[in-house]
């Protein structure tokens, strides 16, 4: 039966969706996840009537989950509904201007002519460029290993070749930004889209320009019941098509013979499997499961992505001004950047993200009248700070900052406080330094530099999840799950 059977190492979203996949390849599946419930940063929690979300705040690319619902032959309602958004995110900046980041180009370009004189045409280009790298360049990323000779044959290559435009590679994302727009609000805007795998747009390539195309052209959207049915829906297909959970265990070991994974230790006891797929930190992977040392030194040596300190406050008061996303902008984003990513030191004017899913469902997620905030921003990957000095720092910078743009004492109006750090995130996670994304992409070279999502000296041992290629981010997690079961299903092509 082990040659039957495959094993997921953790219970994420690249862990179920990838536990689905290989259940419909007739696999026998179980999953072994270290916590009392699935999702992995994609969790939640409530607190005298407040309602959280407790990881991942944006949901882009629906296609991805209801690709899974379609293999399976299970239609996806019951389980799993979501509306298109019509503003995808409110930005406020120092001097008081406010751009609402309309899904519809044509209104978006109407206020950015409006608010900073941007000609619309910038925009238009702008989008259309990162929809042709994305759609040429970016699937083979997606859903393709760059590490395997399959991918050789396989993927469109030729024809990504064509679209490559050498200003991807050499120029940085705010370079890149800074040639295809005159304000400077712009350039900050789009620079942004860096944070989405943890990186620094000073360093990382203009080809992360793409990573606009998801929300700017494909949209941005709303899943009725927060992000946390997202999770829900993939463990629920997941039970439904047979896959097997087993909750508050521990893999203690990865078990290898003649260089093949012949299953895993958990609690002391050993379960068998031709197939085992680490959705783990693949430096914890190595560093505690196959005890492996001089390759979690590999994986240690490139540079971590930012973390977060997220604030959970339950706000004893409605605030019409803002939206489902928010953003309160730096005033000098490129220090913020040198801060989290160079000098380590404490930002006083840090870039301040609030996502309040009340807003789409008013009084499901917070009582009448009142609003769940989630309060985010960027930091360095843990590194032995002191989170407690930090939390109460960054509280107060994100206070006054939110006081002088909003024209509120907003700490009056906190009534519920929890608090999330790099140092959580980890323990929580098993995300290494509590960064959320593994690895950054401050290099040209990052994206293949990330780790495969195979073992080169291991059969039968596989790599899904944020840490591993392509990266962070719901989409990129569900992305990695279709590479690993395409490279399953190639090298055993197992007809059970």
């Amino acid at each position: 039966m082990s040659s039957k059977k495959a094993i997921i190492i953790g219970a994420g979203v690249g862990g179920m969706a990838t536990a689905i996949r290989l259940k419909l390849l007739g696999y026998n599946v179980e999953v072994f996840e270290k916590n009392d419930y699935p999702g992995g940063k994609l969790s939640h929690f409530e607190t005298n009537g407040f309602r959280f979300d407790a990881g991942p705040s944006l949901f882009t690319s629906p296609h991805l989950i209801e690709e899974l619902f379609a293999l399976a032959n299970e239609p996806i309602a019951p389980y799993f509904t979501y509306q298109k958004l019509s503003v995808a995110c409110n930005y406020f900046y120092d001097d008081g201007v406010c751009i609402k980041a309309y899904t519809n180009k044509d209104a978006f370009a109407k206020e950015l002519q409006q608010k900073t004189n941007e000609p619309a045409k910038n925009l238009y280009q702008y989008l259309y460029d990162s929809s042709t790298a994305y759609n040429h360049i970016g699937v083979i990323f997606l859903r393709h290993s760059l590490h395997a000779i399959q991918t050789l044959f396989k993927a469109p290559i030729i024809k990504a070749l064509g679209k490559l435009k050498m200003a991807y590679l050499f120029k940085s994302l705010n370079d890149y930004n800074e040639t295809a727009f005159r304000s400077p609000k712009l350039v900050q805007l789009f620079n942004r889209f860096a944070t989405y795998n943890g990186s620094n747009p000073y360093k990382a390539p203009a080809m992360l320009s793409l990573i606009a195309h998801l929300e700017h052209n494909e949209g941005a959207f709303y899943p009725k019941g927060g992000m946390i049915s997202i999770t829900n829906a993939l463990y629920r297909l997941a039970l439904k098509i047979g896959v097997q959970f087993s909750f508050g265990k521990s893999v203690q070991n990865i078990l290898t013979q003649d260089n093949c994974v012949t299953g895993v230790i958990v609690d002391n006891d050993q379960h068998n499997a031709a197939i085992v797929v680490s959705n783990m930190d693949v430096y914890f992977t190595y560093k505690n499961l196959l005890n492996d040392s001089t390759k979690a030194s590999k994986v240690k040596k490139q540079q971590r992505s930012s973390s977060a300190l997220i604030f959970y406050w339950g706000m004893n008061k409605a605030f019409p001004m803002l939206d489902l996303h928010n953003i309160f902008f730096s005033g000098d984003y490129k220090a913020e950047f040198d801060a989290i990513f160079n000098t380590g030191l404490p930002f006083s004017d840090p870039t301040v993200y609030i996502n309040i899913t009340n807003k789409l469902e008013p009084g499901e997620h917070a009582p009448l009248g009142k609003e769940n905030w989630f309060v985010m921003v960027n930091v360095p990957a843990n590194n032995g700070q002191d989170w407690t000095s930090l939390e109460q720092f960054y509280r107060q910078a994100i206070i006054q900052k939110l006081n002088k743009i909003i024209g509120e004492d907003i700490a009056s109006f906190i009534v519920v406080s929890e608090v999330l750090t790099p140092v959580t995130i980890e323990s929580r996670t098993a995300s290494y330094m509590g960064s959320l994304y593994g690895t950054s992409s401050n290099s040209r070279m990052a994206a293949f530099m990330r780790h495969p999502n195979y073992s080169k000296t291991t059969g039968g041992l596989y790599f899904v999840g944020g840490s591993v290629h392509p990266g962070g981010g719901i989409p990129l997690c569900l992305s990695s799950a279709v590479i690993v079961s395409n490279l399953i299903k190639d090298k055993y092509k197992h007809n059970f």
